[in-house]
């Protein structure tokens, strides 16, 4: 469903951090061993994969995997040291650098214009996805109704989408005035929305839809697929990136966890859930 909640309060994490240790008699080992990490929601499921992967071979580390904070939300979060990690998909802010907190990108994938399953169509050009989000009553091609479902104004997938063109600027702000349009406040959200609307057009991270699987379709842009090997050749033009984003003095667990996540099992799991990592594609 399409909602307008907020993410996770500070609060809230506060109180699902408390409840993550199992027993008071474990309490120190659970805060020697514990790493929590939150943030963006489209990069969880594959963060959930890595997680997964590093207990194996560590065992004495329970990593908890917080729900969609969002990306100012992990951030937030980790600030207030509730997380020992966050994943952000935006650069940090002059405020954020000046608290010590430190990003470096570990991977990015193709940013996909989606749409419901019943839309009978393989791809789209730019100039016809600026004209759907321009035309205040967009049709597809056989004459059934474009449903778009657009993310808030200051989204980052929202200035994913603007950085296309001027033009396409212009169409999503028109998109984002009229009355009565779809807005999800989340990725999942945006992504479930698309796939239970029949005609909706919306966005998504590929990873997302490698990891969890949704009914959706994705579109070609211009003629390109949105592959990781055309992400990496540079050819794809849409691109989210994902960055770790660690406190000015990180715990030694948050610092293997890193490590772990630039090792060449860790870029094989980020590879397999639809992310490159920065050193495999070419950078724009």
């Amino acid at each position: 469903m399409v909602t307008n909640r907020p993410g996770l309060s500070i609060f809230t994490v506060l109180l699902y951090a408390a409840l993550s240790v199992s027993s008071p008699c474990h309490l120190a080992q659970a805060e020697n061993a514990a790493l929590r990490v939150g943030g963006n929601g489209s990069g969880l499921s594959a963060l959930k994969l890595l997680a997964k992967a590093y207990q194996k071979s560590h065992p004495e580390v329970a990593i908890t995997v917080l729900p969609n904070l969002g990306s100012s939300g992990g951030i937030a979060a980790l600030r207030k040291g509730v997380l020992d990690l966050a994943i952000s998909s935006r650069p940090l802010k002059a405020d954020e650098q000046k608290a010590g907190l430190q990003a470096a990108e570990y991977a990015r994938t193709p940013f996909v214009i989606t749409a419901h399953r019943n839309v009978a169509r393989s791809g789209i050009s730019s100039e016809q996805l600026i004209g759907m989000y321009q035309k205040d009553d967009p049709k597809w091609p056989n004459g059934t109704r474009v449903r778009i479902v657009l993310r808030p104004p200051n989204d980052t997938d929202t200035s994913l989408v603007e950085q296309l063109s001027p033009a396409m600027e212009q169409a999503m702000r028109h998109a984002q005035a009229r009355p009565g349009m779809s807005i999800a406040t989340t990725d999942q959200d945006c992504l479930n929305a698309v796939a239970r609307t029949p005609g909706a057009l919306g966005t998504a991270a590929l990873t997302e839809i490698v990891t969890e699987q949704p009914a959706v379709h994705l579109l070609s842009l211009n003629g390109v697929n949105p592959t990781l090997k055309n992400l990496a050749a540079g050819s794809y033009p849409l691109v989210k990136r994902y960055l770790l984003v660690t406190a000015e003095k990180p715990s030694r667990h948050a610092r293997q966890f890193a490590a772990f996540l630039r090792s060449a099992k860790g870029r094989e799991i980020l590879v397999k859930a639809g992310n490159l990592p920065p050193e495999d594609s070419k950078e724009r």
